[in-house]
Formats: C-alpha cells, structure tokens, sequence
C-alpha cells in the first residue's frame, strides 16, 4: 500500500514563547513526507490532557521536551510503522491504546498529537487532496468567520485588565477575506487611538494590545470606539467576543472571584453574571467564553439561562474538547457552544468526536488555536474540515497568528464562488 506509515520521528522545537514543544515528521512508503508542530496554551483547564514536559531545571528552566520526542522515536514511532495512513481512526486509538491513561500523562499529548496531526497531514498529501477536504469531506466549504484578539488581558498580559480575551467578530461581512480586512483595519485603528492617548501598544501573547486601562469596561468602550473610528457600524458589520477565562481569577475554581487587578474587587458567581448580563444588554456581544470558572457548574448554567438565547455561552475549561464532559454540559444545559482545541484532548479523531457531539445536540463550536502557537497551519485547514463557522487564532500581528489567516485567505481563493461564509 502506497499509504503505508514507514518511517515516524519526533523532534523539540520552539514556539511563539519561545518555550519547547514538540515536531513530528511522518513518511509514508510512496515517498510522502509531511510534519506537523504542537501548540501549547498558558490559561489551561485542570482535566485537560497532560503535555509532557522533563522537568530538568538545566534545560530551558524545566519546560524541555526531550521525553515526549524519545516516546514519538521509541514508543510511538515502532507501533504505527506498518499501518496506513489513511486508518485515522485507529492511528489515534494505537496511542491511546499504548498510553493507557485518562489524560495521555504517559506518552504525553503533546507527543500524541504531534504524530496524530501529522499523519492526516500525510495522508491527505498522499491522496492529492487539501487537508480541509482530507478531514471534513467534499463537501467542505464553508470558511469560518474569525474572532480577532484585539486587546489582551488576564493570564495573556501584564496589564490591569482580568478578562483575558477582547475581539472584534466581522458578522456582517460578505466573504472571509473582507471579514479579515474589516477586523485587520479595526486592529490599527484601535492602535492609533491607544498611542494617542499615550497607551502601550505592545502586544500579548496572542497579538492583540495590553494597555492599562481604568477598567474592564473601559477597554470594551475603546473597541467600540475604534470599531466606529475604522468606519464600521458596531453590532451590524463588527460585534465583539469575550473569552473572560474566569478561572484564571477565581480563587477557588468554584464559585469566588478576584478581579482586583483592574479595581473590580471580589465578586461572587452572582456578582459576576450580573455584570456579564449588563454588558450584554450594552454592547454587541455575540459569543462569551468562559464567563464563570471550570468548576463553576452552576454559575454557568445560571448565566445561560440568562442570555443563552441572546449569545453564545462557550465552554472552554470547563469542556476541555472531552466529550465526558461535553455530555454533562448537554444534559444539565450548562453552556450552549463548546470551544474545541486539539491539544486539549490530544488526537485529531477525539476532536472531532468533540465536534459529532456538539453538531447532534444541535450546540454550536469554536475552533481554537493557543496561546503558544506555531507556524502550523493545520487549524485552518481543520477549521474548514468542521463546517463549524467560527475560529479563534490570534490577532492582526504575529507571524504564528497571520500564518492561519493566510491560509485561510488560500482555501478561500480555492473554493471560489462555491465557499461559504456566515456567523
């Protein structure tokens, strides 16, 4: 078979932050050589699955990778050798199957991944087919509308701002690639008016500003403005998305929360779903990620019932892409969307059981990049393959970032008159 696995190696490498992670070559017996590069996040839920790190404080401060590339050469590579390709499904399920743990600790699921990613990478390349119509079928089209960072704060910034995530969504747009231009030219807009006021227009892990601003509503007040500034209505053609990552300021995970860093004081879950109910009502809110912390069940359900019907209500730690999880959020009805990030889970196929599960309850789901990145572009391409309409991958600035938009821009310039795009 001209798909056969022949060859399987690891390597470490750096990403966006200059950290460790993983690389993974792949060849296949027609001479198909294809590679893929893992992300890693900073604001991470407690269940997600574990990246392997080797703890040797003499090697880049303990966050070396060596061990999940000795498991990729010696562990991973010898049992798929032999297999085809094309077999996703059961490629993932050897490895799962030889690190027999609930959350890949073993091999680690930066080594699972890096290896699950590039075998669809090359069996795609094999077929002579993209990635995107590879993974989601001919009938993939469908280009997602971006929720740029704009402005950072929380885990992603050292500023005075607790909501880790500001982004300017383009709704009203009429293609992908004027959506990227309304947001791109939002972006600089917005850094004009941050310099005039003698802001910091430094950048956060995920590309987008990290002022000090007075509040939190101060920086949602400064995107409206820089939307209106770049001459586009807010609400009609650029709405905002919100990923707070609670749990990042909650002090137990559970129901408190500390957002002193931008003044707000101490709230409770109640506190803090009356302040997300009165910015819905105020600004052009479409979608809200983690508004309550991983372990605050309750609080998320409650704030659901409160504008599920208006937004969407997306579970990001608390979900962690794991369908055990998912499950429970469908039956208590504790969000209404579920963001989906490959590393979180830790194979290609589990992520898209994430998303079958997600399309059968009728809920909606995010793709995501990290917040380490690379110059990977599997997102995209997995994006398109989900027919999911919606993506995260970083601001207007960052190379790791735009290598995702351009791709995007590529498969758009493919499809033609027959890609879609809509919120």
């Amino acid at each position: 078979m001209k798909d056969t696995i022949t060859a399987v190696r690891g390597m470490e490498i750096l990403d966006s932050r200059g950290n460790p992670t993983v690389r993974v070559f792949v060849e296949l017996s027609d001479g198909t050589q294809a590679a893929a590069s893992v992300p890693s996040g900073a604001s991470t839920g407690e269940n997600e699955a574990i990246e392997l790190r080797d703890g040797d404080q003499t090697r880049y401060l303990g966050k070396g990778v060596l061990k999940a590339v000795k498991n990729v050469n010696t562990v991973i590579s010898p049992a798929l050798i032999g297999m085809s390709a094309t077999e996703q499904l059961a490629v993932d399920h050897k490895m799962i199957d030889l690190d027999g743990t609930d959350n890949k600790s073993k091999l680690g699921a930066n080594a699972i991944l890096g290896v699950s990613m590039a075998v669809a990478r090359a069996a795609s390349q094999s077929i002579g087919i993209p990635l995107y119509r590879y993974l989601g079928g001919t009938g993939a089209r469908r280009i997602p509308v971006p929720a740029m960072n704009i402005i950072n704060g929380g885990a992603h910034a050292d500023n005075s701002v607790d909501i880790q995530e500001f982004m300017a969504v383009p709704v009203g747009a009429p293609s992908f690639g004027e959506g990227l231009r309304y947001i791109a030219e939002t972006f600089h807009v917005l850094k004009k008016i941050l310099k005039s006021r003698g802001l910091a227009t430094s950048v956060g892990d995920e590309g987008g500003f990290a002022p000090n601003l007075e509040s939190n509503d101060a920086v949602m007040d400064i995107i409206m403005e820089a939307i209106e500034k770049a001459g586009y209505t807010p609400g009609k053609d650029i709405s905002i998305a919100l990923d707070s990552a609670a749990s990042s300021f909650s002090t137990d995970l559970t129901s408190a929360y500390d957002l002193t860093k931008s003044g707000a004081g101490k709230m409770t879950s109640a506190d803090l779903i009356a302040m997300g109910v009165k910015w819905v009502d105020k600004y052009p809110i479409v979608s809200w990620e983690d508004p309550l912390a991983e372990n605050d069940w309750q609080g998320f359900k409650q704030f659901t019932e409160q504008v599920g019907h208006k937004i969407d209500i997306v579970g990001d730690d608390i979900f962690v892409t794991n369908t055990k999880y998912i499950a429970r959020g469908i039956k208590e009805k504790t969000a209404n969307s579920v963001l989906i990030k490959l590393n979180q889970i830790g194979t290609v196929s589990e992520s898209i059981d994430a998303v079958r599960m997600c399309r059968d309850a009728g809920w909606h789901y995010f793709i995501s990049h990290r917040s380490g990145e690379t110059e990977d572009t599997f997102l995209a391409d997995f994006a398109v393959a989900m027919d999911g309409g919606q993506l995260k991958t970083g601001s207007a600035s960052r190379s790791e970032r735009i290598a995702k938009y351009n791709r995007l821009l590529e498969i758009e310039h493919d499809l033609g008159g027959s890609a879609l795009y809509y919120w």
